[in-house]
């Protein structure tokens, strides 16, 4: 495999909320995204895509697919951090709604999960195990990962040697692209 290709999800009506397993359909802007992002990866020689099985990432892992002529493979490990309670909701909502634990989330992350979320030990575990999955499995040609913010970061900083500050820069648009090479994983994932 000779490079790994990370594509956050487009927009969805949720932009800007705690949009972890919630499950929102592309909005207009997120189907224009689509479209530039097949003709963007169409140009990266990708052999194999792998998904989050949720709406928004494997719409756009579909659009890509059939504009190359790759089928996609859905792996649920792929999806965001859950963010019980808090899904669909604004920092500000958060704020408003669950004050106490809103400052103590702050104040403790990653050690305290959202109200009735996915604890971020047991997301990172869940994300490794797709990326371990994806890595091993896949041979020759570049592979793309359509996924979500959350996935990237952690895949970015855990397999491919990218700094906090850099991960969270370059997964803040929609709809970005991301290639990491081979040069990290090979010492992370092979034993």
């Amino acid at each position: 495999m000779s490079a790994i290709v990370l594509i956050r999800h487009a927009e969805t009506d949720i932009a800007g909320r705690f949009c972890g397993h919630s499950d929102p359909d592309l909005n207009s802007v997120g189907e224009s995204q689509v479209i530039r992002l097949a003709e963007e990866v169409a140009m990266l020689g990708i052999e194999h895509i792998y998904s989050s099985d949720l709406r928004r990432a494997s719409r756009t892992a579909t659009a890509i697919g059939q504009r190359i002529g790759v089928d996609v493979n859905y792996l649920p490990g792929l999806r965001e951090i859950h963010f019980g309670q808090w899904e669909g909701l604004s920092w500000q909502e958060i704020e408003d709604r669950f004050p106490d634990e809103a400052h103590q989330w702050l104040g403790e992350f990653p050690l305290r999960r959202a109200p009735g979320g996915e604890a971020y030990l047991a997301f990172t575990t869940r994300v490794e195990a797709a990326i371990e999955q994806l890595l091993s499995g896949a041979t020759g040609g570049a592979t793309a990962v359509v996924t979500h913010r959350g996935v990237m970061r952690h895949a970015l900083t855990r397999f491919f040697g990218f700094s906090e500050e850099e991960a969270w820069s370059k997964t803040a648009p929609y709809g970005a692209i991301v290639t990491a090479t081979e040069r990290l994983w090979e010492c992370e994932v092979l034993p």
